[in-house]
């Protein structure tokens, strides 16, 4: 039983893959490719070194893949190279699939900004699913690992300076225009891929700081029914003791809470955040 359980989240996982995939390769031949907008990595390398030798970006892809896939097992090893092997192999299957996709789905793609919206999205969502199911696509996500592992550098700054070097290259080739846009492309991947990756929050977290500590708590677990767990703190200026009260509570009760915290205690101090997964209590 436990053994189908494991072969079906594998299995999930892998649909996952290649629903990300398609959906990165469908936004790269249709808004991307065709505006010569670049967003770093291999697949964009790959739009710089068509325009020079006019090689298929598939077999560009491909062939990058397999030769960091090398370097990725001689300098980080099997284990870490294993989760990348399988994505470098679909994506440029994927990428040479839909190739030829503007043939038969006729979109108007001539509009830049367009372009880089959409294509951005839907890519951003894309590379969310597969990062989301604990793959990648390989390329420059492997470059990143060596780099940040033998510089000493983090994986953040890594991707910075490699996919930054990229996108400034292919100013050379296509221009100031083309790099701006290539620029924003790159931020919307990045900001649809985190909120594929963390979800929409569904909870909210306030920590209350109150005169009316009872009246709170009650409010919170007999008129919401959330429990509440008390922290006894001291303040950083006046030095004095007090206590904060921590609720965790869908994000519809929202309003709810915030009003009857008003209604309680006009002057007490709150701060609410986002969480995005909330393990065990009731």
């Amino acid at each position: 039983m436990k053994k189908n359980k494991v072969m079906y989240k594998n299995f999930q996982k892998l649909l996952k893959l290649i629903l990300g995939c398609l959906l990165i390769s469908l936004s790269y031949n249709i808004f991307i490719a065709p505006n010569k907008l670049v967003s770093g990595g291999v697949s964009g390398l790959a739009i710089i070194i068509n325009n020079i030798i006019n090689l298929q970006n598939s077999t560009i892809i491909l062939t990058m893949n397999a030769i960091l896939l090398i370097f990725s097992m001689l300098l980080l090893g099997k284990k870490k190279t294993s989760a990348t092997i399988i994505g470098s192999i679909i994506f440029p299957i994927f990428i040479r699939i839909t190739e030829n996709i503007n043939v038969w789905l006729k979109i108007d793609t001539s509009s830049f900004l367009f372009s880089t919206i959409i294509g951005g999205i839907i890519f951003g969502i894309g590379a969310g699913i597969i990062y989301k199911a604990g793959f990648t696509t390989g390329g420059t996500d492997i470059l990143n690992q060596i780099v940040s592992q033998y510089f000493k550098i983090s994986i953040g700054n890594s991707m910075l300076i490699i996919d930054g070097a990229i996108v400034v290259t292919s100013g050379l080739f296509f221009g100031i225009n083309n790099m701006m846009y290539s620029i924003v492309l790159l931020y919307i991947i990045s900001l649809i891929s985190d909120r594929v990756i963390l979800g929409i929050s569904e909870s909210k977290v306030f920590f209350i700081a109150t005169s009316k500590e009872k009246e709170v708590k009650k409010f919170i677990i007999e008129e919401l029914g959330h429990g509440v767990t008390i922290f006894h703190a001291e303040g950083g200026f006046k030095k004095q003791n007090q206590t904060i009260l921590m609720t965790t509570l869908p994000t519809r009760k929202y309003y709810a809470l915030k009003e009857g915290i008003k209604k309680i205690d006009n002057e007490a101090f709150y701060i609410i955040t986002d969480t995005y997964e909330v393990f065990g209590g009731e």
